[in-house]
């Protein structure tokens, strides 16, 4: 049959037919594809509107649907810029309230991340389009959402990656966070983006298709539910008393010099009236400056601590004389001092990659007076305090979650230190508790969380929060944690089999050309 291509333009699409004369417009305004992307960082913390995640990648997944090749990326960008125009705009606090960064380079800054991010989506939804043939409820319910998930690992990992926004981390509070200690955060976005091709399959799809669709829905949760309660690890030894300092420090006083003593007293203080705690915890970078130039301060707490039957764990800047180079740290001080360093140092900030100038020169007039850190080894050994085996992350690191397994073969109790104070009163600190609260539920172990303006917690081994400290209050948070053993599922093989089962997902897509060359080399 001969078509014309006037003849083809004209003939109604599979989304015409299914969405109808009502809603068909809704197609062509690329445009929505900007708020609706952003109304996807609404299902994060501290929104918690978690069926947003399904619906605005539904949402996406039938902007695609009719669209060239070049359509699909720029839906693709917009999509994505809204949900990290949304989701990160806190960086505006941190580089220009705190960091004094003119407006311009601010705003430079911050869209260059946001342009970054949704070129990964551009490129995806191109390629999706140009390259995979596949339609119907085999592009819907298998590679879509396996496209999506191997689109945040990889994002999470190259060019030192940014894995903030990770679909998973918005089922925390429903039944599919119990696919983190099985497969991690990207089983639980695979769960997520399973989902959203359902609903497409819903909307789009035969009788049957439907049907397949709302099974998958169904079995998806179901699973998820089934798995809600189920104890991973096992616990061991008696349960330990924490006291988790906050010092509400503000980051615009942080470093001045007339602040020092102020800040050496309040931590000392807080410390003094919760001695006895078998474990007492300070936040990221405690105490404004180098360890050595407080020798006196650390003797005298450590020695209180140890007289107490207290162990002493505190984030610090550490400088090592015999390479020259600083080490953003924690020290544990119990029966004898052991360091921990930094393993992902935040470009631009902690580390500088190869810029311009000017740039690193700004950069290093920031409110932190030590930059250029240098990162610690990989895969370090946990620390001895309190008689228990310590996970040490500081600040976004633990955003990377395949990065602390092997950690996890010893390790009783996972700690983060932080300073969310660069972030000002935004949605920041509680998209972090969220991932923090990811990491439990994949070790299957009690995170302790102190962070120096909040939100400092006590978390559960199944990811719930069981106790925080009101934010921008100085004080202390008190209670008791299970030490606990084993090893999830996930965090014996890591992302590696849900990457796997993605990229088969995703090959399905390209059955359709393999049968026709298959059928024309038969001919």
């Amino acid at each position: 049959m001969n078509t014309s291509k006037g003849e083809l333009a004209a003939t109604p699409s599979l989304l015409d037919k299914a969405l109808g004369p009502s809603v068909r417009a809704f197609k062509y305004y690329t445009h929505a594809s900007l708020p609706v992307g952003a109304g996807t960082s609404l299902a994060f913390a501290p929104f918690n509107v978690w069926p947003l995640a399904v619906l605005c990648f539904a949402f996406l997944f039938l902007a695609w649907e009719d669209a060239t090749p070049r359509q699909a990326a720029k839906r693709g960008f917009l999509f994505t810029a809204g949900t990290y125009l949304a989701g990160t705009y806190w960086l505006y606090n941190s580089i220009h309230t705190i960091g004094n960064a003119p407006i311009w380079l601010t705003l430079f800054v911050m869209l260059a991340l946001v342009a970054i991010m949704a070129a990964y989506m551009a490129l995806l939804g191109y390629a999706l389009k140009r390259w995979i043939p596949a339609q119907g409820w085999i592009r819907w319910l298998m590679v879509l959402p396996a496209a999506i998930v191997l689109l945040e690992w990889f994002r999470g990992w190259f060019l030192s990656g940014f894995p903030w926004l990770a679909l998973g981390y918005t089922q925390t509070d429903t039944w599919l966070a119990a696919f983190a200690p099985v497969g991690g955060v990207y089983t639980v976005s695979l769960a997520v983006t399973l989902c959203a091709g359902a609903v497409t399959a819903l909307i789009l799809g035969t009788k049957n298709i439907r049907i397949a669709a709302a099974a998958v829905v169904a079995a998806t949760w179901l699973v998820g539910l089934a798995l809600h309660d189920k104890e991973w690890t096992r616990t061991i030894g008696e349960p330990v008393s924490v006291a988790i300092v906050q010092g509400a420090v503000p980051q615009s006083m942080k470093w001045e010099v007339e602040q020092r003593d102020k800040t050496v007293a309040l931590y000392s203080g807080l410390t003094r009236q919760h001695l006895g705690a078998k474990l007492i915890i300070w936040p990221e970078a405690a105490l404004p400056g180098l360890s050595h130039e407080f020798t006196d301060v650390l003797s005298r707490e450590w020695t209180a601590a140890h007289a107490a039957g207290s162990a002493l764990v505190m984030g610090i800047v550490r400088y090592d004389f015999e390479e020259r180079v600083y080490f953003n740290a924690v020290l544990a001080l119990d029966k004898e001092p052991q360091w921990y360093a930094k393993r992902r140092l935040v470009p631009l900030s902690e580390y500088f990659p190869p810029v311009p100038q000017w740039v690193s020169d700004w950069l290093r007039g920031m409110e932190l007076p030590y930059s250029g850190f240098r990162a610690g080894v990989d895969n370090p050994d946990p620390l001895d305090a309190a008689g228990q085996k310590l996970a040490l992350t500081i600040c976004y690191e633990d955003a990377y979650a395949s990065e602390q397994l092997e950690v996890l073969k010893t390790a009783t109790l996972l700690v983060n230190v932080t300073n969310d104070a660069w972030f000002g009163d935004s949605t920041a600190a509680h998209q972090h508790l969220q991932i923090s609260r990811m990491r439990a539920l994949e070790a299957g172990r009690q995170l302790l969380r102190a962070a120096n303006d909040g939100i400092s917690a006590i978390i559960s081994s199944n990811g719930r929060v069981e106790k925080t400290f009101p934010r921008f209050e100085p004080g202390v948070l008190t209670g008791e944690v299970q030490p606990r053993v084993g090893l999830t599922p996930y965090a014996k093989v890591g992302n590696w089999p849900v990457i796997i089962v993605s990229f088969l997902l995703l090959a399905a897509g390209l059955w359709p050309l393999l049968a026709r060359k298959s059928s024309t080399s038969k001919r």
